[in-house]
């Protein structure tokens, strides 16, 4: 299973990639995260539906520092990635 997110705030320079990339390690995830340009985070992830649904609760929060504005998520193909990512910006 794997969703594609992408999530609007003040989700920059608060830690949200590296909070993402411990909470997807403690749940088994894999996939990947990035900062993009506009100021956004984007992300896909993979793994067993429990799995998900607990990053994706976690996701529309994120880390104490954060605020989440707009939160996004879409199927996507599972990409078949073996570790959780911290990607250059996008």
């Amino acid at each position: 299973m794997a969703r594609h997110l992408l999530i609007r705030g003040r989700v920059q320079g608060v830690g949200f990639r590296e909070s993402m990339r411990s909470v997807a390690e403690r749940l088994g995830i894999t996939g990947w995260v990035r900062n993009r340009m506009e100021g956004s985070v984007e992300a896909v992830i993979e793994g067993s539906p429990e799995a998900i649904e607990a990053m994706l609760a976690w996701a529309r929060r994120g880390p104490p520092s954060a605020h989440v504005d707009q939160f996004a998520v879409d199927e996507c193909p599972d990409e078949g990635l073996t570790e959780f990512q911290r990607r250059p910006n996008g």
